[in-house]
């Protein structure tokens, strides 16, 4: 589910920031400071994760798909408001560009909810898990 949503995520956003983008997407900076959960739990014995880091990851991540599946769906019918808009003959284009507002607010609130998660992963990480994971992620590449 988690994955799923990322996706979806991850697919709008880079779908509303090519509207006005002419060049290929840059890598993500992000990806070489923070540690998506997925990748945590998967090398969670490489690392050393303890049993109070695995609990609260755990936790932190049940409450990061309650939220958000609850962006999803503000996203999911902001998007249906705007392709309804885009659907008429004639779009009103202040009305599509209300609507557009309302669709780039869902999206904010998303990204700033998996930056929240991924800082407050990274912050539960000593600095050697931190170096021991950017390393094991650097091999997998």
């Amino acid at each position: 589910m988690l994955n799923k949503f990322w996706l979806l995520a991850a697919s709008m956003l880079m779908f509303v920031s090519s509207l006005g983008a002419q060049q290929p997407p840059a890598a993500d900076p992000l990806n070489e400071l923070l540690f998506p959960p997925e990748l945590v739990m998967a090398r969670q014995n490489a690392i050393g994760l303890s049993d109070a880091q695995k609990t609260y990851l755990r936790a932190e991540v049940l409450k990061a798909q309650a939220r958000f599946t609850e962006l999803q769906w503000e996203l999911q019918d902001a998007m249906e408001g705007l392709i309804g808009l885009l659907k008429q003959s004639k779009a009103d284009e202040a009305q599509v560009s209300a609507q557009l507002d309302k669709v780039l607010a869902s999206e904010r609130e998303i990204k700033r909810a998996q930056i929240s998660l991924l800082v407050r992963i990274k912050n539960d990480l000593t600095p050697e898990q931190q170096h021991r994971l950017q390393a094991l992620r650097g091999e997998s590449k």
